[in-house]
This record gives C-alpha cells, sequence and structure tokens, in this order.
C-alpha cells in the first residue's frame, strides 16, 4: 500500500503541468547525468560520430543513443548523417537561449 506521501507525490506528477516547465525541467534532466555531461564536454572540442562517442565515454552504442536522444530533445545536440555514421554537434548557444528563458518563465530580473 503506497504511503500518503506517495500518492501526493503521485497525484502532483499526474496534474497539469506548465509547458514551459516542462520544457525547463527537460533541459536540467538532460544534464543532470555524469554520462551526458561527458558527451557534451566531448562535444565541445568539436563535432564527433557516434562510434567516437561510444569510444570517448565507454558505453554501448544503445546506451550513448540514449543519451544523446536525451540531448537532442533538450535541444543540446544536433545530429547529421554522413553515410553509414551519425555526426553530432553540440550547440552552444542552447546554454544561452535556455538561460534567457528561464529568467523569463521564473520571472528573475536580468
Amino acid at each position: 500500500m503506497p504511503t500518503p506521501a506517495r500518492f501526493r507525490s503521485t497525484i502532483a506528477s499526474i496534474v497539469l503541468q506548465p509547458d514551459d516547465l516542462r520544457d525547463l525541467r527537460a533541459f536540467h534532466k538532460a544534464l543532470a547525468d555524469v554520462n551526458r555531461l561527458r558527451i557534451v564536454r566531448r562535444l565541445a572540442a568539436g563535432e564527433a560520430s557516434v562510434a567516437e562517442l561510444i569510444a570517448h565515454v565507454g558505453l554501448s552504442q544503445p546506451l550513448v543513443s540514449h543519451h544523446l536522444k536525451r540531448l537532442r530533445v533538450a535541444g543540446l545536440v544536433a545530429t547529421r548523417r554522413v553515410g553509414r555514421e551519425t555526426i553530432c554537434t553540440l550547440r552552444p548557444e542552447a546554454f544561452g537561449e535556455v538561460a534567457a528563458r528561464q529568467r523569463e518563465i521564473l520571472g528573475i530580473a536580468s
């Protein structure tokens, strides 16, 4: 039987959450994983193929793909196909975009 606190938490997660806050949450959750941060740091040095990222972080291809998907959804990484390879590029402007949007959404003066 769930505890009252667990029940309240479940209800709170079901209640309508504003899309703008969900977007901020997705961005921050994307950066809340050490392996994703390692991928971001590698891509800050320049674009890389998925194979290069696999070698860099030492994770399996499915796991690296999972992390890349989270980074793409958050708007931090762009990918393109070159032949059979997927090339990943960091979108450094995303950090500034999210910082500005975050100040606006949360009502923080610049």
